[in-house]
């Protein structure tokens, strides 16, 4: 299936992301950190949805991969926005 292929690159690359934020975050202001802290529920949202998805027992509809995807993206774009904030 392309969009689990999909979903599963996707949230690899987040993680990548994620984990370099992280290293950056102690020098970080108050605002990239509370931006860090929204960021934080959506990628424990994301990796509910995309073990949802793998687990064979379960049937997955395009509806919920379209779902996590959105929710990847959304977080994609903070991660994005944190790094940023931090670069300032």
């Amino acid at each position: 299936m392309d969009l689990l292929k999909d979903l599963e690159n996707l949230s690899d690359k987040i993680k990548q992301q994620r984990d370099e934020i992280a290293v950056q975050l102690n020098l970080a202001g108050k605002e990239a950190k509370d931006e860090w802290e929204h960021a934080e529920k959506k990628w424990t949202e994301l990796r509910h949805k995309a073990e949802e998805i793998k687990d064979d027992t379960k049937e997955t509809t395009e509806e919920l991969i379209s779902a996590t995807k959105v929710i990847a993206d959304e977080l994609t774009e903070a991660y994005q926005r944190i790094i940023d904030r931090i670069k300032k």
